[in-house]
This record gives structure tokens, sequence and C-alpha cells, in this order.
């Protein structure tokens, strides 16, 4: 649906009383990891809870494309049955990604040490976002992109016929690039190292241990040191996905700046490398608690209870929290709108070339709505106006970003007048029953003409 079809203008109206519990899908990066090493296994894979949002269905053709097999039930459990590690066949078609930026650079890294070519693309906003932060790294494996200028899609790999292990260290903050390089390991002989010095979301080391590599993280003087022993023969899995704490986020923080609300999202990853967001708003004062707390598949996992909290106060978000809740800062920055002072978000660049300009485009959707916005490079401080004082009434452009137009969504429910975007489309990329769950709940969201 994004950036393929009629756009989809949608309102949000003033409401309260968010009440009920909201089933979000299934965590995304988890999902998309689920299908590339159940496909890189050796045997069958079979997952439940899988996210079901076009990102993934664009994960879970790739990976037929490349030769494994991935069937559906009507129960909705998923079957993949694997090629093995370097086991990939050379597609006959382009594959195309869709809006994924997580899809097509795992994928990348996925192939790029076996000696296929295949041939990426995306949507628009998909082509528009830079390659070379993935690609530069996996050239030290031997492997070879050609894509248009800057690095973009479309793009064609050339995987590398005699892979070389790798030390890498990641140069920002990137759980993609870190995956990707990862990835890429598990063909190459030897040991491939990745390192990072500020720690990202870590399914990937995680799940690679579970299906039966031989990885190690230990920290020291250089970062956070990831060493991977490469061709291991990976074993299938039976995966329960647990639910996605970056879809969460959106009926969280409604509930948070809407009247009379009191929800329960249940069985939520909190995985300490995801969940900043719900820190950040309970410093902010945030009437979130965590119900039922559990482990599962190695994940820790809670129900989350989210009320109406009238006083939420402006914080400086520590720097070194963004890789945990980078996805999240657009909807924060709309929670952050009703706030007493000042919330200031720095160490955020990488907000730059997600799906759009995210730091852009929530500065002029904000403004528009009339609350105050500074922003830099890197940086950026919203200057909340308080419970009932945001104007609201602007329609705001989702530059084909999922995030863009959920959050501005949320921010219409507590504002004096109805917010608007431009196109709800992409949303079906991430969150495909937003739509429906938010109305469950109580929510004035609807589509327009």
């Amino acid at each position: 649906m994004s950036g393929h079809g009629t756009p989809i203008p949608m309102i949000a109206h003033r409401s309260s009383g968010l009440s009920g519990t909201a089933e979000v899908p299934g965590d995304k990066s988890i999902s998309h990891r689920s299908l590339i090493l159940g496909a890189m296994a050796v045997g069958e894979t079979v997952v439940t809870g899988l996210l079901e949002g076009q990102d993934v269905l664009d994960t879970a053709k790739a990976m037929q494309a490349f030769g494994a097999e991935v069937v559906r039930d009507a129960d909705g459990t998923w079957h993949i049955h694997g090629v093995g590690v370097g086991g990939f066949a050379e597609p006959d078609q382009v594959i195309d990604c869709g809006n994924s930026g997580t899809g097509v650079r795992l994928i990348m890294g996925a192939m790029a040490t076996s000696p296929i070519t295949a041939t990426f693309t995306g949507d628009a906003s998909l082509n528009k976002r830079p390659m070379a932060r993935v690609t530069d790294p996996l050239a030290l494996f031997g492997t070879q992109a050609v894509g248009r200028s800057g690095g973009r899609l479309p793009m064609t790999i050339i995987g590398a016929a005699e892979p070389l292990p790798v030390r890498y260290t990641v140069p920002v903050p990137s759980a993609q690039v870190k995956s990707a390089v990862l990835l890429a390991g598990l063909n190459a002989p030897g040991q491939t190292v990745v390192i990072e010095q500020e720690a990202t979301r870590d399914h990937t080391e995680r799940m690679l241990e579970g299906f039966g590599a031989t990885i190690t993280t230990e920290v020291t003087d250089e970062g956070r040191v990831i060493t991977l022993q490469g061709q291991p023969e990976l074993q299938p899995q039976t995966i329960e996905v647990p639910r996605d704490p970056s879809s969460a986020a959106f009926p969280v923080c409604a509930a948070l700046i809407t009247e009379g609300s009191d929800i329960l999202v249940p069985n939520i990853g909190l995985n300490p490398t995801r969940a900043g967001l719900f820190t950040t708003l309970r410093e902010m004062g945030a009437d979130l608690t965590y119900e039922n707390e559990r482990q599962e598949g190695g994940e820790p996992v809670a129900d989350l209870r989210a009320r109406f909290s009238p006083n939420l106060k402006g914080i400086e978000v520590p720097p070194e929290r963004a890789a945990s809740m980078i996805d999240e800062y657009p909807v924060l920055s709309a929670v952050a709108a009703y706030a007493e002072g000042q919330t200031v978000m720095r160490g955020v660049k990488e907000l730059r070339v997600k799906e759009s300009d995210r730091i852009e485009a929530m500065a002029t959707g904000l403004r528009a709505n009339g609350v105050e916005v500074e922003d830099g490079e890197d940086w950026w401080i919203v200057h909340g106006k308080g419970f009932g004082n945001v104007a609201g009434g602007a329609t705001c452009a989702s530059h084909l970003d999922h995030r863009i137009a959920m959050s501005f969504l949320v921010l219409g429910l507590a504002s004096n007048a109805p917010v608007r975007v431009d196109d709800g489309g992409p949303i079906a990329t991430s969150f495909p029953i937003f739509e429906g769950l938010m109305a469950d709940l109580g929510a004035d969201i609807r589509r327009e003409g």
C-alpha cells in the first residue's frame, strides 16, 4: 500500500476514555529475522504470531525467491523449510522490499557471501534511502554492489564467491548494519567480528544463538565485541513472536494523553535494547506500569497498563538511550507536545535517514499544529504546551512513512481541533490493524473521502 496505491487521507478527532485491551501485532524485527534465519537453517522452522504487515510479507516473498519454501497455514502459523547456510539460489526476478529498510538490508547481508547475484528495489521512499552503510562493510567480505548514485536502490548485489571473514567497527549505532554483517558472516570461514560503541537491539545475536550458531558478546575498551563463528549448520526452531513494542507505542501514547483512558497492552517484548520509550515515558511522569513480567523465548515480556497522565513533564532524553527507541521518537514528540516544559532529544541523526527525515517531518507538522519545535542535524526540542493546549487543525504530510502518519493521528486524539494526515496508507506496512484496534479502544480516527 505505501507508495504504490492511492493516498488514504485520515483524520483524528479529540477523544476520551480509551479503554479495553490492545492486541498489537507481532514484533517486526523478530518477524523479519525469523523468516531469514528459518530460510538459512536446515529443516522446518515454525513461526506463530508473525507480523503480517507488508514489510514482513515482502521478506517472506524474498525468502521464497532465494529458494526457501515459505507456507502460511489458515490459522496464521508459518512454516519455513530452509536451504541451509550458503544454500540460497539465485532469484529469477528483482527482489521488491517495498517500504522496508530492515528487510532489504538484512537480506542483502544474508546473501552477500553466496556466489549469486540479486537485484533489489523498493517503493519511492525506500529507493531514496542510503544503502552504502550496509554495502560498504559487505564489500570487505568480497561482495560487490552496483546501484544508483548515492548508494541507492535499485541495486544489484554480487555475492562473494570466496568470502573473507571480517572485523568491522560500526561507525554509528545501527542494528541493521550490525545484523547485515553478522548474517553475511554466517557463510564466511573463520570468525566475523562486529564492534559497536553503543548497544543496539540485539535480536540478531539472541536468535543466531537460538538457531545454533556460536556467537559471543563481550564488553571491552573497544565497545561491545560480537564474535560469530562462520559456516555453522543452523538448526530449525519453533518461534512464538512476542508483540511489537514499536506498535505498542501508539495505543500506549494515545492513552497517556487522552482524558479518562485506561488500557492494557498484553505480551509486549521488553528487550532492554528496545524498551527505551517506556522508560522515558515513566520518567516524564506517565502512569505506565508493567504487569505479569516474564520471559518468553529468551526475551523479557510484560503486559503494559497505560492510564491518562495529565501532568507529564518534559525531560532531556539521555543520548545513549537513542538506539533503544530510535523508531519511537516521532510518537514521543507527539506526547511531548502535551507535557509541561521542554523535551530534549539528542544523538538522533539516524532519524534523518529513516523512511523519511523524521525530525523534519515531525517538526513541520507539530509547528503547523501550534507546537514550538527547535531542531538541528542530530537533535530536536519540543516545547510542550501542557494538556488541553495543543491547537491542532493542520493537515500533516506522512512522507510515505507509517510512523509519521500514526504519530500525527495520536496527536489529534487530544488536540483542540482535529489533525489530518495526507496519506495513512503506509500504516499497513507495519501495523495493518491500527485503525480497527484504535477504534475498538474508543479512538475517533477515521478515513476521509
